[in-house]
């Protein structure tokens, strides 16, 4: 009986890490024993353990303080919750140390069109298209599965394969999964931050970019494998960078098809985000690249649509809406900063 009780618990512990936080109340006050086992239900959650009980310790308390951290603030009246998701067991420190790095400034080349030439002039006197309330990528066949990155600093890599995958099938219709660790291994050459014009440059001049079925990800850096780089199943020819700190420009942009961007996720609440339209203050020093699917309205609250790539534990299961049509001109968490996307308009293969 008395495991049969346990075993209940804890369902009720793994159910709960999803409709905990689903309104605003008073904050609750909590046993040990309710803590233990919601850290317990986390674990078979994420399937995940420790190397041994004084790490599984450490973890525990870690996970009580962000557990508190998330408490409070869904005791508050917010546009969004808080959650214990993939990182409900790392410090802030960690989290930042793992998954965030400053991007590398651009390579001063804003465009490069189809015929190859390159340029470093914006479009200043682009103008905003009429475009549609909301848009969703997803809904239109053009993003692919939310993936996760692991401890490699490969956001980048992420974020640019999402826009390549995305133009192609909405030029061509065909859905291809392409390869991240192609440009971790042949283009940067490590796990480090990268800024996101070069591994466009580099499918560009490469003539092309690998699949990945055929050159998998493995979240480390290794030799390049140049017989698998020489796959060359979909090519792009160019790309453009939208004018910065112009989030109508890039709702117009958006609207065309999905978009690589950066924000910076440095606070704690990002780290913690569970759902809803994230309107809490962050800076702008861009640390983490992501990819823009989509935009919309939720009652009076404009937001971006925003595919990560820290699995699918993380925000609405791998997705974050971001709020949008901010005073600062570069937007919310600097998202207007830096933007660009690939074209495509060539269905041939340049193999």
């Amino acid at each position: 009986m008395a495991s049969y009780i346990h075993v209940v618990l804890l369902f009720v512990s793994i159910f709960s890490l999803f409709l905990l936080y689903s309104s605003s109340s008073l904050v609750p006050v909590r046993s040990e024993y309710e803590v233990s086992l919601l850290f317990e239900g986390w674990l078979v959650k994420l399937n995940k353990s420790y190397q041994d009980l004084a790490e599984k310790e450490k973890r525990y308390e870690i996970f009580k303080d962000n557990l508190k951290y998330v408490d409070e603030h869904n005791a508050g009246n917010h546009t969004f919750t808080l959650a214990l998701n993939v990182f409900a067991d790392i410090t802030d420190e960690e989290y930042r140390a793992t998954y965030l790095g400053t991007l590398p400034t651009p390579t001063g080349i804003d465009m490069i069109d189809d015929n190859g030439n390159e340029s470093d002039e914006y479009n200043l006197n682009e103008t905003v298209d009429a475009v549609p309330d909301s848009v969703d990528w997803r809904d239109l066949g053009a993003v692919q599965p939310v993936r996760n990155q692991g401890g490699c600093f490969s956001c980048w890599a992420f974020t640019v394969v999402a826009a390549i995958e995305g133009i192609n099938q909405i030029v061509t219709g065909d859905v291809v999964a392409l390869s991240e660790q192609q440009l971790v291994d042949c283009e940067r050459k490590s796990c480090d931050p990268y800024d996101l014009d070069r591994p466009m440059q580099y499918v560009m001049k490469n003539g092309g970019i690998d699949t990945r079925q055929d050159y998998p990800y493995t979240g480390v850096y290794a030799k390049c494998n140049t017989t698998k780089e020489s796959n060359k199943v979909v090519t792009i020819d160019g790309y453009k960078r939208i004018p910065s700190n112009n989030e109508k420009i890039l709702k117009t942009h958006v609207a065309r098809q999905p978009i690589a961007g950066a924000v910076e996720g440095y606070e704690r609440a990002f780290k913690l985000y569970g759902s809803g339209v994230f309107t809490k203050y962050c800076g702008t020093a861009l640390d983490h690249a992501v990819t823009l699917i989509g935009y919309g309205t939720e009652g009076t609250q404009d937001y971006w649509l925003i595919k990560n790539s820290w699995g699918d534990f993380w925000g609405e299961a791998g997705y974050i809406r971001l709020e949008r049509n901010v005073n600062d001109p570069a937007g919310k968490c600097g998202i207007a900063k830096t933007a660009l996307y690939p074209t495509k308009v060539n269905l041939g293969n340049r193999n």
